[in-house]
């Protein structure tokens, strides 16, 4: 391990704290709540792949923000698809998955209530290169971080594979959404209940075999994988993606006390030039990684 201080937070004028107001709040699936939120600042500048620290207004308990991907933002709050420029954009939307103290008393907050938010965080995707054809693969909770990419590249034409895995069909919610951006959808689940039966890898060996001919021109194979969802799913698409000479870029989903580097709560192991490897900030550095830059565990 090489240790080396750290840089300091860079300023970012898009990153502001607001006090934000819950527009709308469902259940989108098994323990899975969909949360929309009044906040023009945030909503307008982010970009693909940030998220926000969030905390429930006046209370303090729980007493820190807590960390969650930008689903995708909205000019309007009955918005079913983003419409205008991003700069004419109020309102964002955040799946989260209840577990623990912040989301079991997030769930109960209505419409009315407020939040404080601060953001835009993180580097995003701007480092995942444009290919022609993208792969997005998702794990639990994963596709939140996404949505937004996937549409993007779509509408920029670039073909989009969207694969989502979990361990049960009620695990998937607003699958809508990734088929209206213009992604071609593919599920599996550990139970076989929806999609194809077993990991998010077999899934995806079962799309893009290896071909016993380079180039063959029968499968449509991915040029690039971007990925997010647990480390050890995260893990085991990077390694798929280096067996099949694939960049992958994966989004690391780790606790944070800040989000703004100060904490150093959320570091991950990182590869440097020389061979050894370095704490890097998900916060900071991150989320957004070269998969083949990580030291798994």
């Amino acid at each position: 391990m090489k240790t080396s201080p750290p840089e300091p937070c860079p300023s970012s004028p898009s990153r502001r704290v607001e006090d934000a107001v819950i527009v709308s709040h469902r259940q989108t699936a098994a323990n899975t709540f969909r949360l929309r939120v009044e906040c023009p600042g945030i909503a307008a500048s982010a970009t693909a792949g940030q998220f926000v620290m969030l905390r429930i207004a006046d209370r303090v308990d729980p007493l820190l923000g807590r960390p969650l991907a930008i689903y995708d933002t909205y000019r309007s709050v009955d918005d079913d698809i983003p419409h205008g420029e991003r700069s004419e954009r109020r309102f964002a939307d955040f799946v989260y998955v209840v577990h623990g103290r912040f989301t079991t008393a997030l769930q109960s907050l209505g419409p009315g209530e407020r939040m404080t938010l601060w953001g835009p965080l993180g580097n995003g995707y701007g480092n995942v290169p444009t290919t022609g054809h993208l792969l997005l693969v998702a794990g639990g909770i994963g596709q939140t971080a996404l949505l937004t990419l996937g549409r993007d590249r779509a509408v920029a034409g670039e073909k989009v594979t969207f694969c989502w895995g979990a361990s049960s069909g009620s695990a998937f919610g607003d699958i809508e959404d990734f088929r209206r951006a213009g992604l071609d959808v593919h599920l599996a689940t550990l139970d076989g209940s929806v999609g194809a039966r077993g990991t998010v890898i077999d899934l995806l060996d079962g799309l893009f075999p290896l071909q016993s001919a380079p180039g063959d021109p029968s499968v449509a194979a991915p040029r690039h994988v971007t990925c997010c969802g647990p480390d050890g799913m995260m893990a085991a698409v990077s390694r798929w993606s280096e067996g099949r000479g694939l960049g992958c870029h994966v989004s690391l989903e780790a606790p944070m006390a800040c989000g703004i580097g100060i904490c150093f709560t959320c570091v991950a192991r990182v590869k440097d030039p020389g061979g050894g490897w370095d704490y890097k900030r998900t916060c900071i550095e991150g989320p957004v990684f070269a998969g083949a830059s990580i030291e798994w565990a």
